[in-house]
């Protein structure tokens, strides 16, 4: 019955004119080609969402056409059809947007320390181990959501103690203060940690940044890293 019901719907929507399937064609090609150049697993997300998108403009034009009485043009059945086929063969990218992980330590080589800064600096984890999806960007520091889910993030920063300049790191997600992890102690070796899960939407943005008058370090064994994976998409 759901076979006939949509067959119905869909022959309505062939009989007004040649246009509408036209017309879609045309939606598209032009969200595909005016996608900027990104990660692979990125521009699979949007190509696919243009593809849902011309389906359903085809799904309500159909609807109101059905409402308005129009009278079937059986001439034109093959071609809609044929259309509609088009729009579910689209070839997508198959790399999965639900492998995305990344790891990464503060320094590519070398040691030393970073900070202290007088403000808020975005720190650059440059050594990367893992970066499963490419949404973490090594020359920014700055993590991308490619899809709609729950990720978990965690920092570990490493230093010695300064009576003046803690060792403190705060995660931020776009431009909200998420959690920070902070240490201050007169003597010794100083460590801080700290995680968090967050559900980001894509395009969000996901960045650690430098306590302002804080100072880190980083040498061979790379104790300051930054890392985060998806858990699962919503």
């Amino acid at each position: 019955m759901e076979i006939m019901v949509f067959f119905s719907l869909l022959l309505l929507a062939c009989s007004v004119s040649t246009n509408p399937t036209e017309a879609d064609n045309e939606i598209v090609d032009q969200q595909i080609s005016n996608q900027q150049p990104c990660q692979q697993d990125i521009h699979a997300v949007l190509r696919e969402m243009a593809v849902s998108l011309a389906e359903q403009k085809i799904e309500i034009r159909t609807l109101k056409q059905d409402n308005q009485g129009t009278v079937v043009n059986p001439q034109l059945k093959e071609k809609c059809l044929n259309q509609k086929q088009k729009f579910k063969t689209i070839h997508l990218p198959s790399l999965s947007v639900k492998q995305v992980a990344f790891s990464a330590s503060l320094l590519e080589g070398g040691y030393g320390y970073t900070g202290p800064f007088n403000v808020q600096i975005t720190l650059v984890f440059r050594r990367v181990i893992t970066n499963i999806g490419n949404a973490y960007n090594p020359q920014t520091g700055i993590f991308i959501a490619p899809v709609r889910g729950a990720y978990h993030f965690e920092w570990h920063l490493h230093g010695h103690a300064y009576k003046s300049h803690p060792i403190a790191g705060v995660l931020f997600r776009n431009g909200e203060h998420i959690f920070l992890a902070f240490e201050l102690q007169a003597s010794g070796t100083v460590s801080t940690s700290c995680g968090t899960s967050l559900l980001l939407e894509p395009g969000d943005q996901v960045s650690l940044r430098l306590w302002a008058h804080a100072r880190i370090f980083d040498g061979v064994n790379h104790d300051t890293n930054f890392s985060g994976h998806l858990l699962f998409t919503v």
